[in-house]
């Protein structure tokens, strides 16, 4: 198996979760050599952290396991935060943190609780929707929809723009990751689209923010952009760094956990019928079993800084670890069965929006609160729902998506 090649990620779901278990068996972190591409930092490699322990370990030593210069992989060329910023994932502290509380007001309980009618809304017209014209691709008329749809709002982005951010997020996660051989057209075919979705989706929210700064608006663009009480605000860059970072990790768990769920309690009909027997007590549950089964996010990547221990193997500094959610979250030292689907598992420390520390996921909250709306009013109005087919999976290595998915329901 190679971590590092757009093979490994163009297998079946199930296969790679085997091979992760492989992984897992070794005892130590293996390490994974990366191949050369055009317009990439190239580097020596990585070592996979595979077991629970390891990545919680990692995830809470943020000092030592640095997001800089880049958690993403392949790692970005310097020029590309000279020209588009950092963005807040590839940051340590104090730069981090200063941003992270700066988003923080987008996510508070009292932010999440004001938009909470609006998302049910967002659901309900979703639904109306369906109903009108029938099913299609679940994807297309209910996962992809409500996520975006609420960002937008959140950010006053005007609804009829919203399709063209949707396709350029599209664009960005089609690459996400994946690397290819040096001369592979399809990799630099890939690569360019992504760097042409993040300059268009910069362009927008830089004009917005530039309007919202001269006459503001009640939306977080203005908030974010306008001194708070501390007279911290972000730049103009670093709003299109963090519009970037809300659009693929805020949009992409929600789409993903929705569809896969779909799929799941299809497939899985005493998990179906024991939720909706009584669905305020046990959706809580569910959704955490969901984000752990799926990892709707897959990797981020950490550089040493340091000489460490981990796992039974000793890094040095410089060396690069990347932390693969979907394998911890099938690590059997920590979930009993863990290929089971168990909606009623508890407790369920779960790495499906991250490990613990200063990177822990902001919008886990938004995610569930989504989720618990959204299931409920597809559930409540659209009697027999159900997943038709196999779905359609995206190739990535950092976001295990679907882009297309069957699905039916009794008229």
């Amino acid at each position: 198996m190679n971590l590092a090649g757009m093979d490994f990620w163009d297998r079946p779901p199930a296969e790679r979760l085997a091979d992760f278990a492989r992984l897992r068996g070794h005892g130590v972190p293996v390490h994974f050599p990366e191949p050369r591409v055009p317009l990439v930092r190239s580097g020596k490699g990585f070592y996979a952290l595979v077991r629970h322990a390891d990545v919680v370990a990692a995830s809470r030593d943020a000092k030592v396991f640095s997001s800089e210069p880049a958690a993403t992989s392949p790692e970005p060329p310097p020029w590309l935060a000279a020209v588009f910023g950092t963005p807040m994932v590839n940051m340590d502290d104090p730069r981090h943190a200063r941003l992270r509380r700066i988003v923080f007001r987008a996510f508070t309980p009292k932010m999440l609780a004001r938009i909470e009618d609006d998302v049910r809304a967002t659901a309900a017209r979703i639904v109306d929707e369906v109903l009108a014209e029938g099913p299609r691709d679940f994807v297309a008329q209910v996962a992809a929809r409500l996520p975006i749809n609420v960002i937008c709002a959140m950010m006053g982005i005007p609804e009829r723009t919203r399709p063209y951010v949707l396709s350029r997020i599209d664009a960005m996660t089609e690459y996400s990751g994946v690397r290819g051989s040096l001369a592979s057209p399809r990799t630099m075919r890939l690569l360019y689209g992504n760097l042409r979705a993040i300059v268009d989706l910069h362009r927008l929210v830089a004009r917005l923010g530039e309007a919202r700064r001269a006459n503001p608006a009640d939306d977080l663009v203005s908030a974010l952009v306008n001194a708070n009480p501390d007279g911290e605000r972000l730049s103009v860059r670093e709003l299109g760094s963090f519009f970037d970072l809300l659009l693929v990790a805020g949009n992409e768990t929600t789409r993903n956990a929705l569809a896969h769920g779909l799929k799941l309690l299809t497939d899985h009909p005493e998990q179906r019928e024991e939720l909706l027997a009584d669905y305020d007590a046990r959706i809580g549950l569910a959704i955490e079993e969901i984000v752990r089964y799926v990892s709707p996010i897959i990797q981020f990547r950490r550089t040493v800084t340091a000489d460490v221990e981990i796992g039974g193997r000793t890094l040095v500094a410089g060396d690069k670890v990347v932390l693969f959610y979907p394998a911890a979250n099938r690590d059997p030292e920590v979930f009993a069965d863990p290929d089971a689907f168990d909606i009623a598992r508890s407790p369920n420390p779960h790495v499906g929006f991250g490990g613990p520390g200063p990177h822990l996921c902001l919008g886990a909250n938004l995610a569930r609160m989504e989720l618990k709306i959204m299931f409920r009013e597809l559930f409540d109005r659209l009697p027999g729902l159900r997943a038709e087919g196999e779905p359609e999976y995206l190739l990535s290595s950092f976001d295990n998506g679907i882009t297309g998915l069957g699905f039916s329901y009794r008229r």
